[in-house]
């Protein structure tokens, strides 16, 4: 009987499949765990799966290239999701119109206020330059930002931890700061979680309030398609 449990478990850690039958049960238990604290912003569902898949795979000794051969479904229907995100904003339009330059203005001024305090705190802590690199691009959902830390020379596996650290840190901090500095606008927060934060950042705030979720996704976008655009040639241009 062992042995036959011994061969099904060598099989199981062999397949593709593995790896995605993992990821969506980590997220489930993740979901469950979020709402037995009641919906607490520490108790973030991906930040929970994040640590039960590190520690499963970590124990069972399978090397992390062979759980993403079956995890990369998920990966590619991240960009899908990112993009469904336009959806909801669609009954919003009206609202929009009449805050588009302000609303414009406040994303640049996020993106590079989140980019140059990374970079500056980085340099000042005396960072090597592949990770400061890496780092830049943090604020961005992460397919965009993988490719951005691709094309200047970072490391985007790396990225993509930065970019999954920075939207739990403001998924779960976001409502707190929000209140303490007494901000009650949907619109506002959902902007400031969406630039900040990406996709975790947005699903909070769709969570929390599907006003603050459309601006968050819409915010997310924009942020996406100006770092996209400017982070490159510009990095490219300061490095040489």
């Amino acid at each position: 009987m062992s042995e036959n449990l011994f061969s099904l478990w060598v099989y199981l850690s062999t397949s593709p499949l593995t790896g995605l039958t993992a990821t969506l049960i980590a997220y489930q238990i993740g979901l469950s765990c979020a709402k037995a604290a009641n919906s607490h912003p520490l108790v973030n569902p991906v930040l929970v799966a994040i640590i039960l898949l590190a520690a499963g795979i970590t124990v069972a000794g399978i090397p992390y290239r062979q759980y993403f051969e079956g995890a990369q479904f998920i990966h590619f229907m991240l960009g899908t999701a990112t993009v469904a995100l336009a959806i909801p904003f669609v009954d919003r339009l009206k609202t929009l119109r009449a805050v588009w330059a302000p609303f414009s203005l406040a994303i640049i001024a996020g993106s590079l206020a989140g980019t140059l305090c990374a970079v500056l705190l980085a340099w000042l802590f005396g960072i090597d330059r592949t990770l400061i690199l890496s780092l830049i691009p943090k604020s961005v959902t992460a397919p965009i930002a993988m490719g951005i830390s691709e094309r200047i020379g970072g490391l985007p596996a790396l990225s993509a931890v930065f970019c999954i650290l920075t939207g739990i840190i403001g998924a779960a901090s976001g409502r707190l700061l929000f209140d303490a500095l007494g901000i009650r606008s949907m619109l506002v927060r959902g902007l400031a979680l969406g630039s900040a934060s990406h996709g975790i950042g947005t699903a909070r705030a769709y969570f929390v309030n599907q006003d603050a979720g459309a601006f968050a996704g819409l915010a997310l976008a924009i942020h996406g398609v100006i770092a996209a655009l400017v982070i490159p040639p510009l990095v490219l241009w300061a490095t040489r």
